[in-house]
């Protein structure tokens, strides 16, 4: 027959078993530090078009000022983002 135990039962059995230090986290500290690899690409290149949209849309603006600054941003960006932690 069907187990009728109540969820909160089956709840404070799950809490009792756990042990403090024994699960895994490899998965957890993987999805981290994906989301902070995009986070950190994704702003390098929102930075880099707004500074090429703003400089070639501006009054008096033009398109090759902005193309190299973004140029020049995304570069340097790179170069700094890919340098690392230096402990």
């Amino acid at each position: 027959m069907a187990d009728h135990h109540s969820p909160t039962e089956h709840a404070d059995h799950d809490a009792d078993a756990y042990i403090h230090g024994t699960m895994t986290v490899e998965e957890q500290s993987a999805t981290y530090s994906m989301f902070m690899n995009m986070a950190k690409w994704g702003s390098l290149a929102i930075a880099s078009l707004l500074l090429f949209l703003v400089l070639w849309f501006q009054p008096g603006g033009s398109f090759i000022a902005g193309l190299i600054a973004g140029l020049v941003l995304a570069v340097a960006g790179t170069v700094f983002l890919k340098s690392g932690k230096s402990h």
